[in-house]
C-alpha cells in the first residue's frame, strides 16, 4: 500500500502538472496518497482516497502529514443514510444562505461545482459519493420518476453523457450548483417542470433520470 497523508489545509488539485485548471479539492483532513512526481518536482500526482480521484498538487503547497491510520472508508447502511438526508438538505440550503459562485473543480465552501456541492453534503454526514455527476449517475440506485423523494439525485445531460446533477427537495424542486453557461452562477432552487424562467427550463429539457443512496463509496487505498 503506498503512503497516506492527510491535509492539513484545504488544498486545491489541477487537471494536469502545469498545475492550472482545478479539478478537484481536498478539504481539510481528506486522505491522499501520493502517486508520482514529476522530474522537475514543480508537482505531485496523487489520488484522493475517499473517491479515487486523482490530479496535480502544486509541490510548493504541501500541506500534508503523515496519516496516523490508514483510511478506512465509512459504512453506513441505507437506513442510516436515509436518516441523515434532512441534514444533507440542509447542509445545500445553508451553501446557498452564503455569497457563493460556480467553481468548476470546486467542492469546497463556498464556491462549489454541481458534482462537488453533492459529494460535500453527503460527506458531511459521513457519506461519500464518487466526484464527477456521471459518476454519481452510475453509483446510485436509479429512481422511476413517480417513486422519487427528498434527497434523491436528479441528473442531467445529453444522450451520451450525464453531465449535471442536483438535489431534489420535493414538490418538483431540487438545489444545484450551475455556471454562467446554464444562465446561473452559483447555487439555486429550480423547477423539474417546463414552466417557470427560461433558465429552469432550459435545464429541465436536459432531464435525464434520478439516483438514490443506497451505499457509501468504498475508497480507494491501495
Amino acid at each position: 500500500m503506498q503512503s497516506q497523508y492527510r491535509a492539513r489545509i484545504n488544498l486545491n488539485i489541477y487537471d494536469s502538472p502545469a498545475c492550472k485548471n482545478l479539478a478537484t479539492q481536498a478539504a481539510a483532513g481528506r486522505y491522499l496518497q501520493i502517486i508520482s512526481q514529476q522530474q522537475d518536482d514543480i508537482a505531485l500526482e496523487v489520488r484522493c482516497c475517499e473517491d479515487g480521484y486523482s490530479g496535480w498538487l502544486r509541490s510548493d503547497d504541501l500541506h500534508l502529514e503523515p496519516a496516523t491510520e490508514p483510511y478506512q472508508a465509512p459504512d453506513p447502511d441505507f437506513s442510516e443514510i436515509q436518516a441523515r438526508l434532512p441534514q444533507i438538505i440542509e447542509f445545500t440550503h445553508r451553501a446557498k444562505s452564503h455569497p457563493n459562485s460556480y467553481l468548476w473543480g470546486g467542492t469546497v465552501a463556498p464556491n462549489y461545482d454541481c458534482s462537488g456541492l453533492m459529494q460535500a453534503a453527503f460527506a458531511e454526514e459521513g457519506i461519500w459519493l464518487p466526484r464527477d455527476a456521471y459518476q454519481q449517475h452510475d453509483f446510485t440506485q436509479q429512481v422511476a420518476p413517480e417513486e422519487i423523494k427528498p434527497g434523491d439525485l436528479v441528473f442531467f445531460g445529453t444522450e451520451s453523457k450525464i453531465d449535471h446533477v442536483g438535489l431534489y427537495l420535493g414538490q418538483d424542486q431540487y438545489i444545484h450548483s450551475s455556471g454562467k453557461s446554464k444562465g446561473r452562477n452559483g447555487i439555486a432552487v429550480d423547477l423539474l417542470q417546463d414552466t417557470g424562467d427560461n433558465i429552469g427550463r432550459s435545464i429541465y429539457q436536459r432531464l435525464r433520470g434520478f439516483g438514490r443512496v443506497v451505499q457509501s463509496f468504498p475508497g480507494f487505498t491501495s
